[in-house]
């Protein structure tokens, strides 16, 4: 993969203290001496080996795009910042408060599905199948569950970011591993994330020979598309990228790898002010003062506000957000799209494991599996390549 890892050599002696306590823990998973938990439908784990920023929101949602028409879908997170405790099951009702913003997001954009949260994932699978849950779920998807262990996925998929190789990457605090590299072969499917979109098969076959995918492994690789923009309160027509010429974008955001998404907004528009924010940070009244003042010093005619579906969720319900900005605010979603046409491979893998451990499937086996359903993406494929 490409990019160099930051890495504090100072906090490195910490690293050795947490990577003893993970290496002993993943021991114990692995000897049996903790217990994992199997359950009797199809688990699909997304996760990674980092802290945050490979895309696990963007695949979570291709998998669901993927599925949905086809299997009864329930998507269970640990719901990161929320306020609420223990298992909560998204409704129309719910706040972002209640079960965190990233599914918060998916609730809003697949209602036909299901959301939960729960930290304890065994007990949050429990209360799905259970009577007064979701008992008709076919298919649980795992969002951020692969150092989770008490839970047995069927299948498990691992993301690496492109430009952050976990080979040379340090546990944390001194780098951002949750747990050891070798971690990846618990892995079924890894997933290259955040890929350059023009990047060649020679490069793709390169990188997979770097990670060393075990006999069991297959590797592909995805980047980035975005979609088109739509209005966050304003009942106005979506837009592409392309209509941003000669417009001033404040572009707000609270992600872990803002980088890529200011690349791409400022190749479109006439200037962009990133006004930045924590990952999963929670806006408060000085926050909305300071995006409020920011906004007026754009030239007033060409102004608008930009953010994504995962900070929209943050701000869609906040008390504090002026009246007056809500015209002018868009949100650009984020989705993934496979390189070298490998969701002929991906689709194909992920069908064929929930159809033959699901109990009640409804897709005909002769159905065409090598498009993610309800994609906006139709003529692009997310990315591999099995090379």
């Amino acid at each position: 993969m490409s990019g160099k890892c930051k890495i504090y050599w100072g906090l490195w002696p910490f690293s050795v203290l947490y990577g003893i306590g993970v290496r002993v823990r993943n021991l114990l998973f692995d000897r049996g001496l903790l217990r994992q938990e199997r359950f009797p439908l199809p688990v699909i784990c997304i996760g990674n080996l980092t802290v945050g920023g490979t895309g696990k929101t963007p695949h979570t949602e291709y998998l669901i795009r993927l599925l949905h028409g086809s299997f009864r879908l329930a998507v269970l997170s640990r719901g990161y910042k929320r306020k609420s405790k223990g298992f909560v099951l998204a409704s129309p009702a719910s706040r972002m408060e209640d079960i965190g913003d990233e599914p918060f997001q998916m609730a809003r954009k697949f209602p036909d599905i299901r959301v939960a949260v729960d930290g304890d994932r065994c007990e949050g699978i429990r209360r799905l199948m259970a009577p007064e849950g979701a008992p008709d779920t076919e298919v649980v998807l795992l969002d951020d569950a692969f150092q989770h262990r008490y839970v047995q996925p069927g299948l498990s998929l691992l993301l690496m970011d492109y430009h952050r190789p976990v080979e040379c990457d340090q546990l944390l605090p001194a780098g951002r591993l949750r747990e050891p590299a070798s971690g990846k072969r618990r892995a079924d499917l890894l997933i290259v994330t955040k890929c350059p979109p023009d990047l060649s098969l020679e490069k793709c076959k390169q990188l997979r020979q770097r990670i060393q995918p075990l006999p069991h492994q297959e590797v592909f690789f995805t980047t980035l598309a975005y979609g088109k923009l739509y209005p966050l309160f304003a009942d106005t027509p979506a837009r592409v990228l392309d209509t941003l010429k000669g417009q001033a974008i404040l572009l707000v955001t609270g992600i872990a790898s803002p980088a890529p998404l200011i690349e791409e907004v400022r190749r479109h528009a006439a200037s962009v002010t990133p006004l930045l924010f924590g990952d999963h940070h929670n806006f408060d009244a000085t926050d909305m003062q300071q995006i409020v003042q920011q906004f007026h010093r754009l030239p007033e005619a060409r102004r608008l506000i930009l953010t994504t579906e995962k900070d929209a969720s943050r701000l869609i319900g906040h008390p504090q957000l002026d009246d007056e900005l809500k015209p002018y605010i868009y949100v650009l979603p984020i989705e993934v799209e496979f390189l070298h046409k490998g969701e002929l491979v991906f689709n194909p893998k992920i069908i064929e494991y929930v159809r033959k451990n699901s109990r009640n499937s409804r897709l005909p086996e002769g159905e065409d599996a090598h498009s993610s359903r309800n994609s906006h993406h139709p003529g692009h494929g997310p990315g591999q390549s099995g090379a």
